[in-house]
């Protein structure tokens, strides 16, 4: 038989071949629920509880959130994702120079604990899991959520929800870091301590494959460098001090969910597999701690300005690749996210896709319904010793940190990038209705917009807080903080006192910034 010509070859994003028939093989008789946990990190999946369906949402101001969280939960939603806008995710307030022509673009503005308790208004986080899309000033946003749960009076050894908390790949990928490498490294080690023994449901960081992909990485790079990122986590909490059967448990991932549908799926078996690896070499004996669970997020930068409906068929075939695959929450983009915010009305049909996929598909019904499949299951172990293969050499570097300072994952991500849009654009690879079976359209005119007169509503309401709240207090909070940072004594209890006492986001950041300095790449 004739060897098959280029021409006949097929491959995966990721550079693996993808052979015309898988033929009949043995496979390891792997149940869900049981160590490496390939099959579901539970014994019945979904047939007992459905995946968390989030909406990520946030905009303008808190007041304008606030409504659109009531309408998703009205809609069904099971749990609250926040985007903040990016100044509140660089730590800067509303007021701030770099801030103009941001405020409540990409996310809502939070400037102090009287923007969350607004964005909160009429909810109690008792009664629902909140997850923040927040890096460098995650430990801020998660002291003004423990400081309004204990006026909502709840008891706050009973919420739940999660922060991504993944500075690491900010250096790598994003770009929305404050401090150098090691300060960060050290209030994320900060926040594992605190919350295990105050916030024991809260899961302390997301560590995020997500957004390297969007920045260009294949499958298996993002699989790869987001668990060399998880491997430093815990290197640097086990050298803290701490236990890995205690913090582990309360670290969650997440991922990217992209077109190829059969790569995706085998990710998310190889991720599980490998993090179990991972765990039990570094000491982590009980079986929580070894298990991988993670949230999706569909591919945003699949999403076209061209032919946006497409985008709703894309978005589909994703969120199935996420629920095979075994994801514990999982968001689904809305079809117009690529030329502005989504509307009220591409955010339901996001949502009613999950819900469809959930009560009418029938595929959550069995546990892992790829497997066993010659292809998928051949595909996962490819997948995973690609992403070994990564690891092993990061691990020569001495570890992620020192990857990134030798630029070595920015430049792979990089190359990626290069590779996918050249082929786009030589016709190597189709993305329908941008280079193949186009046609002429004009751009919808019921888009959704964030007005510029916002920033100056949260000036006025910022200058309002800092003149009524109790100033004395305000600034023992800040010295107390700036205090603890100079010395080894840990940050939380001191960011949940000045969020208590309406120090702003920017006025604690600034604090930090004196203390620790500020990172260039």
């Amino acid at each position: 038989m004739a060897e098959p010509t280029e021409e006949h070859k097929f491959f995966t994003d990721s550079g693996i071949e993808i052979k015309r028939v898988y033929p009949k093989q043995d496979f390891a008789d792997e149940q869900p629920g049981q160590y490496p946990y390939t099959r579901g990190v539970h014994p019945d999946m979904y047939r007992s509880k459905l995946w968390t369906m989030r909406q990520y949402a946030g905009f303008s101001t808190a007041e304008e959130s606030n409504k659109r969280y009531h309408y998703l939960l009205k809609n069904g939603t099971t749990g609250l994702s926040v985007a903040f806008d990016l100044p509140t995710q660089m730590g800067y307030d509303s007021d701030h120079d770099l801030a103009e022509g941001e405020v409540g673009k990409s996310g809502v503005a939070i400037d102090t604990l009287r923007d969350m308790e607004i964005l909160f208004d009429g909810i109690k986080l008792e009664d629902v899991s909140t997850s923040m899309t927040i890096n460098s000033t995650a430990s801020i946003l998660l002291g003004m959520y423990i400081a309004l749960a204990r006026k909502q009076g709840a008891d706050i050894k009973k919420i739940s929800g999660t922060i991504q908390n993944d500075i690491l790949k900010e250096y790598a990928a994003r770009g929305t870091y404050i401090y150098p490498p090691v300060p960060s490294m050290r209030i994320i080690t900060d926040i594992f301590e605190y919350c295990s023994k105050e916030v024991p449901k809260w899961n302390t960081i997301s560590i995020s494959g997500y957004h390297m992909r969007e920045a260009g990485a294949t499958a298996v790079q993002e699989l790869a460098f987001t668990l060399a990122n998880a491997r430093e986590y815990c290197q640097a909490a086990i050298k803290k001090g701490l236990d890995i059967n205690v913090f582990a448990k309360r670290i969650s991932f997440f991922f990217n969910a992209h077109n190829n549908l059969f790569e995706e799926v085998a990710k998310f078996r190889a991720a599980r597999r490998m993090w179990a690896e991972i765990t039990k070499k570094l000491g982590a004996t009980e079986p929580q701690a070894q298990m991988l669970r993670f949230h999706t997020q569909t591919a945003g930068s699949t999403l076209t300005a061209q032919q946006p409906m497409n985008n709703i068929v894309r978005v589909t075939i994703q969120a199935l690749s996420a629920v095979m695959g075994g994801t514990q929450s999982l968001h689904t983009n809305g079809f117009d996210e690529a030329l502005a915010l989504p509307t009220e009305e591409a955010a339901r049909i996001a949502l009613r896709t999950q819900q469809v996929v959930a009560y009418e598909s029938g595929v959550p019904q069995t546990v892992d319904p790829l497997a066993g499949s010659y292809f998928v299951e051949s595909l996962t172990n490819e997948v995973e010793k690609a992403a070994w293969d990564y690891l092993d050499k990061i691990e020569k570097m001495g570890g992620t940190v020192k990857a990134i300072e030798k630029s070595y994952i920015q430049n792979e991500i990089a190359a990626s990038a290069y590779q996918y849009q050249d082929d786009i654009e030589k016709g190597k690879k189709v993305i329908v209705g941008v280079n193949k079976f186009e046609v002429e359209e004009k751009q919808p005119d019921n888009l959704f917009r964030v007005d510029d007169s916002i920033r100056q509503y949260q000036i006025d309401k910022l200058k309002k807080v800092k003149a009524e709240r109790d100033n004395e207090k305000a600034k023992a909070s800040l010295a107390k903080l700036e205090k603890n940072a100079k010395e080894d004594t840990n940050l939380m209890p001191a960011i949940v006192e000045a969020c208590e006492n309406y120090v702003s986001l920017g006025e604690i950041s600034d604090t930090l910034r004196k203390v620790f300095g500020v990172y260039k790449s």
